[in-house]
């Protein structure tokens, strides 16, 4: 499971014209899901994001976490985080998981990030055409691999 993190002021995703999900501060988590990802890879990955000091203190320190600043995230799928880059101008996205796999995956990932966090997280709607809008805090953007915990 990759993710990319960014710090935000605000973020939203809009569908067909229409606002789906829409935060203040907190985090947006652009996620992709990989065939070999499973329950461990989502336990970690949610445990890491929601712990991860990435929010300023009183002096201006980045050494505060979602959890406490009572922050809110947004969730959003996305395949392309597992492009292959390797051969021609293509991008390959052969070990993106298929919906049969990322659906089920990318729920309970929602799921755990709301038990996590104590309250309802917002989310885009898996393989829509969405567009994603956000003012990035800092700026400050993290990618986080559950494949590369070491």
């Amino acid at each position: 499971m990759r993710a990319v993190i960014q710090r935000v002021t605000q973020a939203s995703v809009t569908i067909e014209g229409e606002v789906k999900s829409s935060i203040e501060t907190g985090i947006l988590i652009l996620l992709g899901i990989e065939e070999a990802d499973t329950k461990e890879d989502i336990d970690w990955l949610c445990n890491k994001i929601v712990k991860m000091r990435i929010f300023n203190d009183e002096i201006g320190v980045m050494n505060l976490s979602l959890e406490d600043v009572n922050g809110e995230a947004l969730i959003i799928s996305q395949f392309t985080l597992h492009a292959s880059t390797k051969k021609g101008n293509r991008p390959s996205y052969i070990k993106a998981a298929k919906p049969g796999v990322a659906i089920p995956l990318y729920e309970q990932f929602l799921g755990q990030m709301e038990a996590s966090l104590g309250k309802q997280v917002g989310s885009g709607i898996f393989g829509a055409d969405m567009k994603v809008s956000l003012l990035n805090d800092g700026p400050v953007t993290i990618i986080i691999d559950s494949k590369n915990r070491e």
